[in-house]
């Protein structure tokens, strides 16, 4: 691995996509920020009223590809795998009131000029730091493993950490990495964006006030603009969640007394 970037990331190259294709992905994933509760057929109808014809079978096609589904309230009728264990959801009901009580991660599209990647982002729910991410090509299980690894080692380790249960996250590569450091592993009820609502909020800014600003070209530009993006995010822009502090000023004056208190 060089700065950062496996040699997965690095070298592998997804399939090529059509133009036509990217614009529509394009406005799939800013809608689906607004209406993450839309199907293919709500969306289908959504870019039919904007002009841009998409049927449902290429929708459903183009969102399963980006990783979109869409969230509401269902009865479970999947069986996970055997090699894939769920784990139950830890935090409901649940204060969070200190840093590294909990840590979050999610995946993203990320829509470019010329193309598209995915983002994984390492978040500590208390403060809202973004603890650590990486950026690939491929929706792998590896970038995410270098994430979490990365966040532990620069941070300690989290008494819970939470994900969606997607494939990735359920991975016997990644699981073992939180279970060998003797963290709790939680996992969103299927179809339940909410138990995971800080890092979908993060999505939304980071998409909003980044990512839809700048026609990034290809992932090196990515990478860095996002690295830079984020240190500011963290150690400048105030949250009104946070009483109009910052990630980084709430997450090491948490540490601070925890310190004193100890």
């Amino acid at each position: 691995m060089l700065l950062g970037v496996s040699r997965s990331g690095f070298y592998k190259r997804p399939k090529g996509v059509a133009a036509a294709d990217l614009t529509v992905m394009g406005l799939l994933d800013e809608q689906y920020l607004k209406t993450p509760f839309y199907g293919s057929r709500r969306m289908s109808e959504h870019l039919r009223r904007q002009g841009h014809g998409a049927g449902r079978k290429r929708v459903r096609r183009l969102m399963r590809r980006m990783g979109l589904e869409a969230v509401y309230r269902r009865p479970r009728t999947t069986v996970p795998h055997p090699e894939h264990k769920v784990y139950p959801y830890l935090l409901r009901g649940v204060a969070v009131t200190r840093p590294n009580q909990a840590w979050a991660a999610d995946i993203t599209y990320v829509p470019m000029a010329k193309g598209f990647m995915y983002l994984v982002a390492v978040m500590d729910w208390y403060s809202r730091k973004v603890l650590a991410h990486r950026v690939s090509n491929t929706m792998d299980a590896e970038f995410c493993v270098e994430a979490l690894q990365e966040a532990l080692a620069r941070f300690g380790r989290p008494e819970i950490f939470n994900t969606d249960q997607g494939s990735q996250f359920t991975s016997d590569v990644f699981t073992r990495v939180l279970e060998s450091a003797g963290v709790r592993i939680s996992m969103d009820g299927k179809g339940r964006c909410h138990d995971n609502i800080f890092i979908e909020r993060l999505w939304r800014t980071v998409k909003y006030e980044y990512l839809y600003l700048h026609a990034l070209a290809g992932g090196e530009e990515l990478r860095e603009g996002l690295k830079t993006w984020l240190g500011w995010y963290n150690q400048q822009r105030p949250h009104q969640g946070l009483g109009y502090r910052t990630p980084d000023g709430v997450y090491y004056a948490g540490q601070e007394q925890k310190a004193l208190v100890a």
